[in-house]
């Protein structure tokens, strides 16, 4: 092709020289690589060693839950975490308990058998504030059991028709950890077991610091009233307490407990642990009513590790407040219903030993609850009746008396000054009264005896699980208030509603003071002629925002009060037999208690005085 011997010679040379100038351009290439790499080794040298792991979770920008999966993978040491959040629901008739695999704890919780007031699903655990979590020892520190994944083992039906789930975390050293959990058919309480192997490598001076987190949603109609009747009550030493949660609050158990619990009136939330907490301590908040919770708590626990291969047993009741649900447990947790509390403390016994068996009688024949409470008050009355009729028998001799007792009162009112002696009164009236045969504490005595009664009712029909949601007449749940009409405001100490119950027990108690009014031995005094009108109206805001239970109950005791007081006074005391008896007694020796002796000695004293002072002017 190159017949020109000049030009085959050129391309060669122009070869040779491009040949040259690659090769020495390689060289030069592979130098300048080789200081790069020297100076990028040397700077890396002086940087810590990065984890791949880590470098993998700088790169799960996007994927939160998968980020945070394996930097408690990476913190912990343990190999076996899951790759995602699982749940897994044990449940019977009466409760569904949903689990989670993060922090292997209950997430939900929803009573079966009730319903919020408004007719919603009732949960006693839901949201991200319910927490059960201690500390664990971990390669790289310290992690909360909250924050790990556990290995969840699935829902197990055992023999016993009792379901189970056991969720594990363990590592390639031999440590692990695992919660077993188990829901025995009808029954509200879940067994809750924490097993550790390697207790020594797990956790601090063989010992399990326990957070218990609890956030209680409203169920009930009035977020206030719920407060007002919510508590947290503890056992400890054997010895049952309470604190109100209608603020916030804390309480501490440096000697230990054997159970803490929540209770936002009909229901309850307890921690139990079977060999007693160590110390424990509880705080307790109100939220802002806007988020319509109960109260939000947080409660710290110590529990001692027996062993290096150790199972402490715990238990947690999720359930009604009621006394014969608890009290089959064991434990004393039927002292959370509030049956009494304060001065009246000692009426809790009425309501457990005598009021509690009546009422389960009745209702398990009566249907209707309205029935069940009209029955249970005509028994009290008939019980009461005795004590009602010598009230009213004293009352008719004071009265039988007031010709007598009107002329004492001139004979010791100065005509002229109209000034009234009152010691000397009271001397020549107490002895009136002890020649008559009456004790001035014959009208008082037996209504105090009453009281007990009242109180006992009081408290009875506020705590009474089996009253919420029925309904009787125009009230919707007995538990509850009854409202025939919202108002558009709120009037203070009465409310936004008006409650028909609350109106007929009013009523009622205003029928028998203005009938109480007429035999009244004095009724001169200003101050007692207005008083029975006072008392209806106070009672008229107490009991608006009551339950309708209660209200229905002081109308239906008011009614048979005002109707046995009419029957007695006017068919069964006798007037004229009341004045011949007087006129015997007044007839025979008055022989005086001591306690009377020292009242009228001490009202001659007064008079004496008296008499000295006028002689003085």
């Amino acid at each position: 092709m190159f017949k020109d011997k000049n030009t085959i010679i050129g391309f060669s040379l122009i070869g040779l020289l491009l040949f040259g100038m690659m090769y020495f351009n390689n060289r030069n290439q592979q130098a300048y690589q080789k200081e790069e790499k020297r100076k990028a080794d040397s700077i890396a040298a002086t940087k810590p060693k990065v984890d791949p792991k880590l470098a993998l979770l700088d790169s799960l920008k996007t994927d939160s839950l998968k980020k945070a999966q394996l930097q408690t993978q990476i913190k912990t040491g343990f190999p076996s975490i899951a790759a995602n959040e699982e749940l897994v629901t044990l449940e019977n008739d009466l409760i569904k308990i949903t689990f989670t695999n993060k922090g292997a704890q209950p997430k939900e919780v929803e009573l079966k058998q009730f319903k919020t007031f408004d007719g919603k699903p009732l949960f006693l655990q839901k949201g991200n504030f319910n927490k059960i979590s201690y500390d664990i020892l971990a390669g790289n520190g310290v992690i909360k059991s909250s924050e790990a994944f556990f290995v969840n083992g699935g829902k197990q039906d055992n023999a016993d028709k009792s379901q189970s789930v056991i969720f594990t975390l363990k590592d390639s050293a031999g440590k692990e950890l695992s919660h077993q959990y188990t829901l025995k058919p009808d029954d509200y309480m879940l067994d809750f077991n924490i097993v550790a192997n390697g207790a020594n490598q797990l956790f601090t001076n063989n010992t399990i610091s326990l957070l218990w987190q609890t956030e209680t949603p409203q169920v009930e109609k009035t977020l206030s009233y719920e407060r007002q009747q919510s508590n947290f009550s503890y056992l400890s030493n054997d010895k049952f307490d309470f604190s109100s949660m209608m603020k916030d609050g804390n309480e501490k158990f440096e000697k230990g407990a054997s159970w803490l619990a929540v209770s936002p009136q009909f229901f309850v939330n307890t921690l139990i642990a079977k060999n007693k907490f160590q110390s424990a301590e509880i705080s307790w908040t109100l939220p802002a009513d806007s988020l319509k919770i109960v109260t939000q708590s947080t409660a710290t626990a110590k529990l001692a590790i027996p062993s290096n291969n150790a199972t402490i047993p715990l238990q947690m009741y999720y359930g009604p407040n009621d006394y014969n649900q608890l009290k089959k447990y064991g434990n004393g947790m039927q002292q959370i219903v509030p049956y009494g509390s304060g001065p009246f403390s000692f009426v809790k016994y009425i309501n457990r030993h005598f009021l509690l068996p009546i009422w389960d009688f009745l209702r398990s024949h009566v249907a209707n609850y309205g029935i069940v409470i009209l029955l249970l008050t005509l028994l009290i009355r008939l019980i009461t009746s005795p004590i009602l009729y010598k009230s009213y028998l004293s009352g008719a001799k004071m009265k039988a008396l007031k010709p007598e007792v009107d002329a004492l009162r001139a004979k010791n009112t100065d005509p002229k000054t109209k000034e009234f002696n009152q010691q000397a009164f009271g001397v020549e009236q107490m002895k009136l009264w002890k020649t008559a045969g009456v004790s001035p504490l014959g009208g008082c005595l037996p209504a105090l005896l009453q009281i007990p009664i009242f109180m006992s009712l009081y408290y009875f029909f506020q705590s009474n699980i089996a009253l919420r949601g029925q309904n009787f007449l125009w009230a919707k749940d007995l538990a509850a208030y009854d409202s025939i009409y919202k108002l558009p405001f709120d009037i203070p100490f009465y409310g936004d509603h008006i409650s028909l119950f609350t109106i007929t027990a009013t009523l009622t108690s205003l029928l028998i003071s203005i009938y109480s009014m007429s035999s009244m031995q004095d009724n001169t005094n200003p101050v007692m002629k207005y008083m029975p009108y006072i008392f209806p109206v106070l009672l008229l805001g107490v009991f608006n925002n009551l339950p309708s239970a209660l209200t229905w109950y002081y109308t239906v005791s008011n009614t048979i009060t005002l109707l046995l007081q009419i029957i007695i006074q006017k068919y069964i005391i006798n007037p004229d037999k009341i004045r011949t008896a007087i006129a015997e007694n007044m007839k025979k020796p008055v022989k005086q208690s001591k306690f009377a002796e020292r009242l009228q000695a001490m009202q001659e004293s007064q008079k004496k005085i008296q008499d000295l002072k006028k002689k003085g002017k």
